[in-house]
């Protein structure tokens, strides 16, 4: 007789994760699925197949609120009754009470802080009657947070988060709200779960948190992240790649630079979010303002390191920003010259101090502001990516496609090749470009070395060495590629 669709499918437990919003989240889910995991629960990419559904979500902005809403309200109405939906992440610590209002099919809250205890309220759940709903959202009582997490990725990369929680005063920011003070995690810990993700075929670290030049702060260690990334790259040997994400301004050393140019394996590669380019805007945000700063750091970077790739981000539209700020903004975009850029506009969060300032923005004004910087950035982009044509760069793949033969950037690239999407050392996962490989198809997590043959604004394009075509790995033959 078949199954009766409101009964477990299998005797074995199985949980469907969905993870929204930052990498940090996603470190998240990957400790809340090995803990699962060791506890005998199987993954589903199919939600009805699932005992326990989890959405990891994400409270940032209001337009990641909403999408986090509606992702719940969509598994809470095609949930079966057998099954517990779980909110956990952000947006559960930041709005509780309104995903209990807007989405009343959810189970269960769980905190930022808490998601360590996902097997427990999972059995809780599992085991009590439809209706109960559970809330976890507090402190823990235990101390690391850290756990191991699952070893390596397809595509051969990892995050690695070192500290959670935030001491900057930024007034457009909310995390501290729900993800509280700065935490560091013990450098033990951390120098574990590394080695045991490179031990699981990790080639890439990347490393995370709110604020990575901030860690050991609390713990009475200012300027320790230093310290921290030489132990991993002792402790790893192995490791190939070992990247730095969030440093804040202000907090990038010269003990920092000069570990970053000496430790090969520290890729050449800095994430400094800096937010905007006029010191009465950053005056407002309640962030660093010394643009003569900025330059120092910068110059310091680029002579210690000449190939760094330096990524930054952007927010128009904040409260009060003049056309002569937002100018300001330019010719800061033009001075610096970054290699990677983000841009955002305002969003007016609650519970942050720059939800009552006054001046606000107009939407289209923002909008309009959007686009004039990522057009100034385009160009820049386009110009040092131009600047490593001839080069030869390690590449790490992250799969393959098909070309589509229109004009990219000055290049044609024939219709219907395969390609294969890599990463350089320029290059971050999720937030940054690719390296194209026409003609070719290798792994995902197989590291290559290719000559850059072409540029486009955000991505480059490559060529296999020699070497690398005669070590026999799956591809197909080279195809030419015409400049126009």
């Amino acid at each position: 007789m078949p199954k009766s669709k409101h009964q477990p499918i299998h005797r074995q437990p199985a949980y469907y994760l969905l993870t929204l919003g930052c990498p940090k989240n996603l470190v998240d889910s990957e400790g809340m699925a090995m803990l699962l995991q060791r506890d005998g629960y199987r993954a589903t990419a199919d939600p009805d197949r699932a005992d326990v559904l989890i959405v990891n979500t994400c409270g940032f902005l209001d337009a990641a609120k909403e999408e986090s809403i509606a992702t719940l309200q969509e598994l809470a109405a095609g949930k079966q009754r057998h099954q517990r939906l779980v909110a956990a992440g952000c947006l559960a610590q930041r709005n509780g009470d309104e995903i209990v209002r807007r989405v009343p099919g959810v189970d269960a809250l769980l905190g930022t802080r808490r998601w360590m205890e996902i097997v427990p309220l999972a059995t809780q759940l599992r085991a009590g009657r439809r209706g109960e709903r559970y809330a976890l959202l507090g402190d823990p009582e235990a101390g690391d947070d850290g756990v191991v997490l699952r070893p390596g990725t397809p595509s051969g990369s990892a995050y690695l988060k070192i500290s959670d929680g935030c001491n900057a005063p930024c007034a457009f920011c909310s995390i501290p709200t729900f993800k509280g003070k700065l935490r560091s995690r013990p450098a033990a810990a951390i120098l574990d779960e590394a080695a045991r993700l490179v031990q699981g075929g990790a080639r890439e670290l990347v490393i995370v948190a709110q604020d990575s030049t901030d860690y050991g702060r609390d713990r009475g260690e200012p300027d320790s992240l230093p310290q921290l990334l030489a132990a991993l790259c002792r402790r790893t040997p192995d490791l190939r790649w070992l990247r730095l994400m969030y440093a804040y301004p202000g907090h990038v050393s010269d003990r920092l630079i000069e570990v970053m140019a000496s430790e090969p394996q520290i890729l050449h590669y800095l994430d400094m979010p800096l937010q905007h380019g006029h010191p009465d805007t950053l005056r407002r945000m309640r962030r660093p303002s010394s643009s003569a700063w900025v330059y120092r750091t910068v110059d310091k970077l680029r002579a210690a390191m000449p190939d760094l790739a330096l990524r930054s981000t952007f927010i128009v539209g904040f409260p009060g920003e003049t056309e002569a700020e937002f100018q300001g903004l330019l010719d800061f975009v033009q001075a610096v010259q970054f290699d990677k850029l983000g841009v955002f506009k305002f969003s007016a969060e609650p519970d942050t101090p720059a939800f009552e300032l006054p001046d606000q923005v107009a939407e289209e004004v923002k909008e309009e502001r959007w686009h004039r910087v990522m057009a100034a950035q385009q160009s820049i982009s386009l110009e040092r990516n131009q600047a490593q044509v001839g080069r030869r760069l390690e590449v790490l793949v992250e799969g393959s496609g098909q070309v589509d033969g229109q004009e990219m950037g000055g290049l044609t690239l024939p219709s219907g090749q395969p390609v294969t999407l890599a990463r350089s050392y320029r290059d971050a996962p999720e937030v940054d470009g690719l390296v194209l490989v026409p003609g070719r198809t290798l792994p995902a997590g197989q590291m290559a070395t290719v000559t850059i043959s072409g540029a486009l604004a955000y991505d480059l394009v490559g060529e296999l060495t020699p070497e690398m075509q005669t070590t026999g790995l799956d591809f197909q033959p080279a195809v030419e590629l015409t400049l126009i």
